[in-house]
């Protein structure tokens, strides 16, 4: 398999979802701008969300993905059948008792993401009628992670779209309905996520059936016992334990710099949000793609005993991830100016709005590169299955960024926030890979220095270009002019890329080399 071709698949179909994505937060922007409804919407969407990475992208997957790998290789595609089996109906009976505890205690769960919430009572209405949201994803993620390690990667990366696609519907259509009946539009928002959840998980049923692998959920006391006590089961419960603690501690941050945004002031919070989804592209397209195809692969590689393959494997993403992140955290920093006016600057979002959620944007941007690399770097320990190393880097990393925030917070109010969070993930990255590289489990192929080197000279030549565009054109002044500006910021971008990439040729960079096959 060309692992490149794969990951280019993923990232084309994640490229599909991120534009549509961006299309929402528009949509969405121009909708609600930066208002206390839109504060109240994010908190309550961040809730499900929440806890969608917490246990059904998260812990879930960092556990049942690489044990149903080493399962398929030992046992063959029987076994595997049976443990698929055995997992859904654990994870289905744990869905139903979390989603009813969760619509049930809303009120403590937003008031801990977010006392300061001006429309708090809203949200809580949001957060009941979204929870059941994290049901539907985490039968997704268990579906995603059987295809995938099926190496049948198109259909979950094309689903999450369909969120995309029924929240601007909702917007779109339901919002004016609502408002003419006397109810606020922005909970057809809300509707919209709840749809966009049954979709996905309705679409990528036929796929499991396609290759025999359709999950028997067991409803008799008698099959979920016998469920329980599966010995796969069994391991990934135990890889769930230090997974789910690491992966907590990431969510607990986060908690915590919502709550801390919910006192910045109204806007605060949808500042954050709309600098989050624009910094969340490139993390997608490059950081779940390969960590996507990468996992399974290096599981493989592990359950073989071949350390080679499994440190070549290695090299080859965070070569890519040299290559493709740093210019994305460059334009991030010197060009977000024109990529927020661009994007949001319409309607109910102002001027100001963009210079708020550009200072939020430029803090991401510093962090970049590390949220990519732990993508692949994480997935190292736990194709090892070493979980354990990764949580006590992070619990060190969240107490590292509340320091930060107590540095930067301060002076630089919500953008102190994403500031921290950049930080904080640099330094994570660089603790995984010094992990790996003293346990003898990654050693770096010859040739990095030149390579490195030549990246750093075709991205400066990029910075120059795209930092002499940021001041050039009046982005923010540009408002009624919106064709013009989307034409200077596609000029621009497309100028860019090109110069990066014919730097990187002059200076005897082959792209060819990447076709890694795994």
């Amino acid at each position: 398999m060309n692992l490149l071709r794969a990951a280019s698949t993923i990232s084309l179909f994640t490229l599909g979802s991120r534009v549509t994505g961006l299309f929402r937060d528009v949509l969405l922007a121009s909708q609600f701008g930066a208002s206390a409804w839109m504060d109240a919407f994010n908190v309550a969407f961040r809730i499900p969300n929440l806890l969608r990475r917490l246990f059904a992208e998260g812990a879930f997957s960092q556990a049942f993905v690489p044990v149903l790998a080493h399962t398929r290789s030992a046992d063959g595609d029987d076994a595997t059948r049976r443990l698929i089996d055995a997992a859904a109906t654990v994870l289905f009976w744990a869905l139903v008792a979390t989603c009813a505890v969760g619509i049930v205690a809303s009120p403590l769960v937003v008031w801990a993401m977010a006392s300061g919430l001006e429309r708090f009572d809203n949200a809580v209405v949001m957060t009941r009628l979204m929870f059941p949201y994290i049901g539907f994803m985490s039968l997704v993620a268990l579906s995603s992670g059987v295809l995938n390690t099926w190496k049948r990667f198109a259909m979950p990366a094309a689903t999450p779209v369909l969120l995309n696609v029924s929240i601007i519907a909702c917007a779109w259509w339901l919002a004016p309905r609502l408002a003419a009946w006397g109810i606020e539009p922005i909970y057809a928002l809300a509707a919209g996520v709840m749809l966009g959840g049954v979709l996905q998980l309705a679409v990528q049923l036929p796929a499991l059936a396609a290759i025999g692998a359709f999950p028997r959920i067991g409803l008799l006391p008698g099959a979920v016992r016998a469920a329980w006590h599966h010995p796969g089961v069994a391991r990934i419960l135990g890889q769930m334990g230090p997974a789910l603690l690491g992966v907590s501690v990431a969510q607990f941050s986060l908690l915590i710099n919502t709550q801390i945004a919910s006192h910045q002031g109204v806007g605060a919070v949808s500042w954050l949000f709309y600098a989050d989804r624009l910094m969340e592209f490139p993390t997608a397209l490059l950081g779940v793609a390969l960590g996507v195809v990468l996992t399974p692969q290096l599981a493989a590689a592990q359950g073989r005993n071949d350390s080679a393959a499994y440190s070549a494997l290695l090299d080859w993403g965070l070569r890519l991830v040299l290559l493709l992140a740093l210019p994305c955290a460059v334009a991030l920093l010197v060009f977000s100016n024109a990529l927020v006016a661009v994007l949001f600057q319409r309607g109910a979002f102002s001027a100001a709005d963009v210079q708020k959620t550009v200072s939020a944007l430029m803090g991401y941007g510093v962090g970049l590169i590390g949220l990519v690399a732990v993508k692949i770097l994480a997935p190292g320990f736990y194709a090892r299955q070493d979980t354990r190393t990764p949580v006590k880097i992070a619990i060190w990393v969240l107490v590292l960024t509340q320091v930060f925030n107590l540095m930067f917070v301060p002076f630089l109010g919500h953008a102190g926030l994403a500031l921290s969070i950049g930080c904080g993930a640099l330094v994570n990255a660089a603790c995984l890979f010094v992990g790996l590289k003293r346990r003898g489990a990654y050693v770096p192929a010859p040739g990095w220095r030149g390579f490195a080197l030549r990246v750093a000279v075709a991205n400066i030549a990029l910075g120059m270009l795209l930092g002499w565009g940021s001041r050039w054109v009046d982005w923010v002044g540009l408002q009624a002019h919106q064709w013009l500006r989307i034409g200077w910021l596609a000029a621009f971008l497309v100028g860019a890329g090109l110069l990066y990439f014919a730097v990187l040729a002059i200076l005897g960079t082959k792209l060819r080399q990447f076709a890694q096959r795994g």
